[in-house]
């Protein structure tokens, strides 16, 4: 994840390689270049030495040249290494075709090794990492089948008399092994291009223009491999003739993925040039969704979506208002930051092959910052309007359900026992004139009765409007701490009266989280503590229980929190696992 400021500078870089180091692996790769041409041209066991050499060269430069650029382009990636050690692992196994036994021995050492790296460069595009446990499962099977077992070959006494880490005299068994190898790895290319095309096709996102035709060729090389090999190892090639031809053009489709690569390179230059066009486009304002549209073909990245941050939410929305979630590493999308004034402003999520191109991600960005600020201006009204329209569906639901709540109190508590006393004066009212103990049972049994109707009421009428905020928000609260059943003290930080509608939210989040506590938080103390500020009032009620809660999944508090926004305030809810748990309410006054 990278973060690029409004005005265009990159917050994170990685120190590129210094000219001398590249110069340096240039040299070498002339130097290997010049040494497989003079071996193929001198070897007595190769077909069509002229046309080998041309090959052999070709790939050595092409993967050393295109990895240097890549390097020194991308220097905090993997790939522009990964490419140059491919190149040079394909001047190693060139050596082979060396009529020396020295070279030679090594030539055949290595000689299964270059299409392995090159499935390592396919499964670690772009980055040039292994994110996925089986993507390295099936690089590091392909490493110990093409250099492992190639030197047990070896010691097995296979692939000539010039072998001179020969300890065995088994070609036999020498060669059943190299079979086993060549389909080993013709399986693995297959597999890994499988994997590859079901992954991008689940994503069901189109990718770049320049990173579909890397991909392509590399895939058209492993497939190539796949073929060679394994015809090789089921003896499917008839003829040294078929198979000379057969190789040479597996060959020459390894050749092709450098080159896309470098056409890749070319593709990203011109994207640049689309940046003025993009100034064009962004003049008039575009909506939301446009402004995507225009960023995707600047960017050239059909994939790309956009996404905002809002501070007072505290988290990401799309352009309708949503909820957005930025992709976590190794999912397969890259994401790059927007800030202004040292804030998030949006965020563009990306075909992680725009990170090799930190430049136009730049040029961009600085292009379209007043375009995004007001993308996220609509945004965000969109999402208020949205949770308006939640908040207010809520409020109305829970109106509903108060008053159903207020009429079954009603009906099962003061109203049945009312019932109950005027039966029972009935059934008395001949009766206690001439027994002076029934009398005293009605008596008894009405006041009793008359007694719990009025603390019902009370407790009802307390539950609508606390009558005990008559005398201020503190020794409301003191109350609450009164009746709580765990132990809880109060912290009242203001000596002032509150305006009303203050009070009563502030009263009812203290309530509604004592009663949360007492059902489910398992904690042996709790805090409240009110501060004011000049523009603001917050109360807090802290326990040390088990932590755990969620305002999204409850009713209680997210009515609460329907009541404190409506005062153009906020709850917050911070409840990690076993932690305790600490709602904060803070309201303008």
């Amino acid at each position: 994840m990278a973060t690029i400021g409004a005005g265009g500078s990159r917050a994170e870089a990685a120190r590129a390689p210094g000219p001398a180091v590249l110069l340096a692996i240039s040299a070498a790769a002339g130097a290997a270049v010049a040494v497989t041409v003079a071996l193929t041209l001198t070897s007595d066991h190769v077909s069509g030495p002229g046309v080998h050499a041309a090959l052999m060269s070709w790939i050595i430069a092409a993967y050393v040249f295109a990895g240097v650029i890549a390097w020194s382009r991308r220097p905090d990636s993997r790939l522009g290494p990964l490419m140059i050690v491919a190149g040079f692992a394909v001047f190693l196994s060139s050596l082979a075709s060396a009529k020396f036994a020295f070279p030679y021995t090594i030539g055949i050492a290595f000689d299964l090794l270059p299409p392995v790296l090159l499935l390592h460069v396919f499964l670690g595009f772009p980055t040039g990492r292994l994110e996925r446990p089986l993507d390295r499962a099936l690089v590091a099977t392909g490493y110990a089948t093409a250099f492992g077992a190639q030197l047990v070959g070896l010691a097995l006494g296979g692939f000539g008399d010039d072998n001179l880490v020969s300890l065995a005299t088994e070609p036999d068994a020498a060669y059943t092994l190299l079979r086993v190898q060549l389909a080993v790895l013709s399986g693995l290319c297959l597999a890994a291009v499988a994997l590859l095309v079901v992954r991008w096709r689940g994503s069901g996102r189109p990718l770049r223009r320049s990173r579909a035709l890397l991909v392509d060729s590399f895939g058209l090389a492993l497939v190539m491999i796949a073929f060679l090999y394994g015809s090789a190892a089921l003896g499917l090639v008839g003829g040294q003739l078929a198979f000379e031809v057969l190789r040479r053009a597996t060959l020459f489709a390894i050749g092709l993925a450098p080159l896309a690569f470098l056409v890749g390179l070319l593709d990203a230059r011109l994207g640049r040039a689309t940046v003025g066009d993009l100034l064009v486009e962004l003049r008039a304002n575009p909506a939301p969704g446009h402004l995507r549209d225009a960023l995707a073909r600047a960017l050239r990245d059909p994939s790309l979506s956009l996404v905002y941050w809002l501070p007072d939410f505290g988290g990401w929305i799309d352009a309708d208002g949503r909820p957005a979630q930025l992709p976590d590493e190794g999912s397969g999308r890259g994401t790059t930051l927007i800030d202004r004034g040292g804030e998030h402003l949006a965020a563009l999520l990306h075909d992680p092959s725009l990170d090799d191109e930190p430049e136009l991600l730049q040029a961009v960005a600085a292009a379209a910052a007043i375009a995004l600020e007001n993308g996220r201006l609509q945004a965000e009204l969109r999402a208020r309007l949205e949770e308006l329209k939640e908040s207010r569906a809520r409020i109305v639901e829970a109106a509903d359900s108060e008053r159903r709540r207020i009429e079954r109190d009603l009906h099962d508590g003061a109203q049945q026992r009312m019932v109950a006393i005027a039966l029972q004066l009935r059934l008395l009212q001949g009766r206690i004139r001439d027994d002076p103990d029934a009398a005293e049972q009605l008596a008894t049994t009405a006041s009793d009765e008359l007694a719990l109707s009025l603390k019902e009421l009370r407790e009802l009428a307390r539950g609508i409007h606390p009558a005990v905020l008559e005398h201020g928000l503190a020794a409301a609260l003191d109350s609450l701490a009164t009746r709580s059943t765990v132990p809880t003290t109060v912290s009242f930080g203001t000596d002032e009266r509150l305006p009303e509608r203050v009070e009563l939210a502030a009263y009812f989040v203290a309530s509604e989280a004592l009663a949360n506590i007492a059902k489910y938080a398992d904690a042996t103390a709790v805090t409240m503590r009110v501060r004011r500020t000049a523009t603001e009032v917050s109360i807090e009620i802290a326990d040390d229980g088990v932590g755990g809660a969620d305002h999204a999944l409850g009713s209680g508090l997210r009515g609460l929190a329907d009541r404190v926004e409506a005062l153009d305030g906020r709850l917050r809810v911070s409840s990690p696992a076993g932690g305790g748990t600490v709602v904060t309410a803070e309201m303008p006054c």
